[in-house]
């Protein structure tokens, strides 16, 4: 799909968020790219600047002003003319209210509208101006554009969109919509194509991967699905994001018993108190997670296991704080994501006051992040002195001489680049390496064998 006004131009695009938010700049950019445009690695080269945004936390809201702001300062483009669009959720939550803050951008496309952002980009340069849109129903257009991958051996696959579930301190819902299952069957031919083009590992990516089907079906058929994507013959499964309320046994059984679905579950706790997780519409309590945890353990023992942790929800006491360090010493999490609560307008949570100091939500912070790595540097030694295979990614921006990649278990690897090859070489081969190193967050060891 050539376009006249397009063709030619250079374009930028900055990713802030999660997988899907990456996963949505891949299309804009595959849509881009079958305009006739070009990709740069500099805003100050590009012809159309493009911000796909997260609003989960209020440092996405500063960055994405202070980098739009930046833009003015940028020397005009050979065109003459710059076009500057913002994406995402925080254009879905806001829409035209960013100008208020930032008078310099042309385009504005929310999650529900990113099938349209070339007709958007035309009429800016051709009318100028100010186009907006931030449709409320995501019509589905968006998972059957043409994408732009930076990796030839890994894709990310959207099985849903959207989200049900209405945590109490998530903006997510009013800006991604309602829970909306693709077809079974194109998520499989999805793959099956990945796969026909030399993709070795996938990520299915929805905001609760765990209810898909649930809107096409009535209940949910996940574990379906991971069996009908394993005999597709992808090497490696990932998943993510995994909501504990809906994690049924016949997923775990699937997780067991297909080769593909790699040893790792994301399965985001928040808080390890009953108490908190009630005020945040959780919908579980800690006993209900342990167990899950017990569960999943017994199927696949050595399963790393990672989550996300809120420090400081509205309300949240000593007590309550000791039941999250508690739980996560007793889960032993193999990687954590951790935040500080943030509060976000239109949410039920931010309209709940906390007399809690700042400080002391830092230093109940900081606790749980030594928690976190004591937990990750035990597991790691699981695989002290054992055999890994890595799936090579590139080397590692520290030395030039290792690679880096990843495990079956999602650990960070290096390891020398082996004699006789090449980094391009190695790069989506997968490597055995020799573990002789296990700290917090990787491993390190020496390649062993041959790569495939």
């Amino acid at each position: 799909m050539q376009s006249s006004v397009l063709s030619g131009k250079t374009y930028f695009i900055r990713t802030f968020g999660c997988q899907m938010n990456m996963h949505d700049s891949e299309r804009v950019s595959g849509l881009l790219d079958s305009c006739g445009c070009l990709e740069v690695a500099e805003p100050a080269e590009a012809d159309i600047v493009i911000f796909m945004t997260c609003c989960v936390r209020e440092a996405a809201d500063t960055r994405l002003y202070g980098q739009c702001s930046s833009c003015k300062s940028l020397p005009a483009p050979p065109g003459g003319k710059r076009v500057i669009a913002v994406g995402g959720c925080i254009a879905q939550r806001d829409g035209a209210g960013l100008l208020t803050n930032l008078d310099n951008v042309d385009v504005i496309f929310g999650t529900a509208s990113i099938a349209h952002v070339a007709e958007l980009l035309e009429q800016a340069f051709v009318e100028g101006g100010h186009h907006i849109r931030c449709e409320e129903k995501d019509s589905g257009a968006a998972t059957d554009m043409p994408w732009h991958r930076a990796e030839n051996y890994r894709a990310w696959v959207p099985i849903m969109t959207g989200c049900n579930n209405f945590c109490s301190y998530c903006i997510v819902p009013y800006v991604r919509g309602r829970e909306k299952s693709r077809s079974f069957e194109k998520i499989v031919d999805e793959v099956t194509g990945l796969v026909r083009i030399g993709v070795r590992e996938i990520t299915l990516l929805g905001q609760n991967v765990n209810s898909y089907g649930r809107d096409l079906f009535g209940t949910p058929r996940f574990a379906e699905l991971l069996r009908a994507v394993g005999d597709t013959g992808i090497e490696r499964i990932f998943f993510t994001s995994s909501h504990p309320k809906d994690l049924l046994p016949e997923t775990i059984d699937a997780m067991a018993e297909v080769p593909a679905v790699m040893p790792q579950l994301h399965l985001a706790v928040q808080s390890g108190s009953s108490r908190i997780l009630k005020l945040m519409n959780r919908r579980y309590t800690r006993e209900q997670y342990l167990a899950l945890i017990d569960q999943v353990r017994e199927r696949i023992p050595d399963i790393a296991l990672s989550t996300d942790i809120i420090v400081g929800f509205p309300g949240e006491t000593e007590e309550d704080f000791e039941q999250t360090l508690s739980l996560a010493e007793q889960v032993g999490y193999a990687h954590a994501f951790t935040f500080i609560y943030s509060k976000r307008a239109g949410t039920p949570a931010a309209t709940i006051e906390d007399p809690t100091p700042r400080d002391v939500i830092l230093e109940r912070f900081n606790r749980l992040v030594k928690v976190i790595e004591d937990g990750a540097y035990a597991y790691n030694q699981h695989d002290l002195h054992t055999v890994v295979p890595m799936l090579v990614e590139g080397t590692s921006k520290k030395d030039a001489t290792r690679l880096l990649g990843k495990s079956p278990k999602n650990q960070t690897v290096h390891a020398p680049i082996p004699e006789g090859y090449t980094v391009d070489e190695l790069i989506g081969k997968i490597v055995d390496v020799d573990v002789d190193r296990a700290r917090t967050w990787y491993l390190s060891g020496t390649v062993v064998g041959s790569p495939r």
